[in-house]
């Protein structure tokens, strides 16, 4: 299996990349996070890779950093979530701001990531907080304050759920508000449920 590669950089786009590598051409499909951060071609480039194997095919995926690499192994492991959509994601937010999106229960910024529907950005945020903090630490705190009592978007997430589920908007905003006045939540489904029971 291919964990790195470094060689030269042949060709470029922005889903993917050719590399030289002692004279043998290496396909390697990457996030639009990796390709703007990629020096000119001509240059020396290293990749930590991800070998994608099916029964038609082989696959190649490269990553500048260990960071990007790391989440992308993990929402693969997501059901529905496979290596282009796992390419997608990256595409869509840079790590910190992925890391940020699913910590504050943003629902509505992952959905807007092409390719992501409403029900996986939610599955997003489920799956992903518990393994996010584990592997993320530094990041997790960096955005632990924002997420935590105030985040607009976590307030807008939860007060449109309790509008879909019927209830008034200006008494979904008042119960949220509450909610959140008490501190007592930095997530999507507490603070719901705790809106819940004020209704």
């Amino acid at each position: 299996m291919i964990a790195q590669l470094e060689g030269i950089l042949i060709e470029k786009a922005t889903d993917r990349l050719l590399i030289n590598v002692n004279g043998v051409g290496y396909e390697v499909l990457v996030p639009l996070s990796t390709y703007y951060d990629l020096g000119e071609i001509g240059g020396t480039v290293s990749l930590r890779i991800y070998t994608h194997v099916k029964e038609d095919a082989l696959s190649l995926y490269g990553f500048l950093t260990g960071k990007e690499k790391t989440l992308f192994t993990q929402l693969i492991q997501i059901s529905g979530i496979g290596p282009k959509l796992g390419v997608a994601i990256l595409s869509g937010l840079p790590v910190a701001e992925f890391v940020g999106a699913v910590i504050g229960g943003d629902v509505v910024r992952l959905n807007k990531i092409p390719g992501v529907g409403k029900k996986t950005a939610e599955r997003l945020v489920l799956e992903m907080k518990d393994k996010i903090e584990g592997l993320f630490p530094e990041l997790q705190e960096d955005f632990a304050d924002k997420a935590f009592g105030g985040s607009n978007s976590l307030k807008t997430d939860v007060m449109s759920a309790l509008v879909n589920l019927g209830y008034a908007q200006n008494t979904a905003e008042q119960v949220v508000s509450q909610a959140l006045e008490e501190g007592n939540t930095d997530r999507f489904e507490v603070l719901l449920r705790s809106s819940l029971k004020r209704m």
